[in-house]
């Protein structure tokens, strides 16, 4: 494989991770991973 096709095929992947990192953050999914983390960190703990 060609460098340049190298090169083309990293930047793909980046753009591609960064518009599902911006399509995870606008559709709130870290506000419903945190709150469920804590659900399960308070049931580890016996509280919840």
């Amino acid at each position: 494989m060609k460098k340049k096709t190298a090169t083309i095929i990293r930047w793909g992947i980046l753009i591609l991770a960064a518009c599902f990192i911006i399509l995870g953050i606008v559709t709130e999914e870290p506000v419903l991973i945190l709150q469920k983390a804590v659900r399960v960190c308070l049931e580890c703990i016996g509280i919840g």
